[in-house]
């Protein structure tokens, strides 16, 4: 269990940061900066939650990928190697696929791109989306460069496709979603 009675320690003042294992990296360094996403999107998470507190099947699902989150964030910030690390399992990724099923069941299919928006708990699922997507793009930069469990990379791309129907869902089904009109301002 973590155990953390001083929160500044002054060990970064200097550009560094350290990993799991105990090595240091600095602060920009492509793995410091995918789990740093991750723990942004774990924030705008927390903004869904709030909009959707009267709604308990939706907010226990984002409660456990905020879970998820922490998860990933460790995974991320542990080297490959490592005996014993927590990381992501296939189990969660699959988990994320049937609700997204689950949620996908009754909404219609789109007959035209969506503008982020509809009901304010939708355009909170949006922004989440997006960070999830640039979240993605920093774990698949760190791939390129250092190996990493691919099964982290799947969750997080999973996890914007979530969103995406997280938001079509709260947007009543998608009865209020937003639909982008191609040319509409010519």
């Amino acid at each position: 269990m973590v155990k953390l009675d001083k929160i500044y320690t002054r060990g970064g003042d200097k550009g560094l940061t350290s990993l799991v294992d105990g090595s240091r990296v600095p602060k920009h360094a492509d793995r410091v900066a995918a789990y740093g996403e991750v723990d942004e999107l774990n924030a705008a998470i927390g903004l869904i939650r709030l909009e959707v507190a009267d709604r308990p099947e939706v907010d226990a699902m984002l409660g456990r990928i905020q879970n998820d989150l922490f998860d990933l964030g460790a995974d991320l910030a542990t080297p490959e190697g490592i005996e014993g690390a927590l990381r992501i399992v296939e189990a969660q990724v699959t988990r994320l696929e049937g609700e997204i099923d689950g949620l996908n069941a009754g909404i219609p299919p789109l007959r035209s791109f969506i503008l982020p928006g509809g009901s304010r708990a939708a355009a909170f699922a949006h922004q989440a989306r997006t960070v999830a997507r640039r979240a993605e793009r920093a774990v698949s930069a760190l791939a390129a460069v250092e190996a990493i469990n691919m099964a982290a990379l799947r969750y997080v791309n999973r996890l914007s496709d979530h969103l995406f129907v997280l938001a079509r869902h709260l947007n009543d089904n998608g009865a209020a979603d937003v639909l982008w009109v191609p040319g509409a301002n010519r």
